[in-house]
């Protein structure tokens, strides 16, 4: 009779595979901590969009991206004082 083994994988080796298979596909992993403002917002996107923690973080930065390309940054900073956010 033959037993088929098969190794289990602790769960810092299951992080680091699936760690690996994300630097493979390109992309990058980024940490922080957010305000309370900052995260009040941000529960209010998440609930809106329903997107995840990595596609909402991706499309901010997108989002910054373009307004700093339009010279945008200034008047989105402008709106986020003026609304307490």
């Amino acid at each position: 009779m033959t037993e088929l083994t098969k190794k289990t994988l602790s769960n810092a080796e299951k992080q680091q595979r699936y760690r690996q298979r994300q630097k493979q596909s390109g992309r990058k992993e980024l940490r922080g901590y957010l305000t309370p403002e900052a995260m009040a917002c941000y529960e209010e996107i998440q609930a809106k969009t329903q997107w995840n923690d990595s596609l909402l973080l991706s499309n901010a930065i997108r989002l910054m991206y373009a307004a700093h390309k339009l010279g945008q940054v200034g008047l989105l900073n402008g709106w986020l004082t003026d609304h307490k956010r």
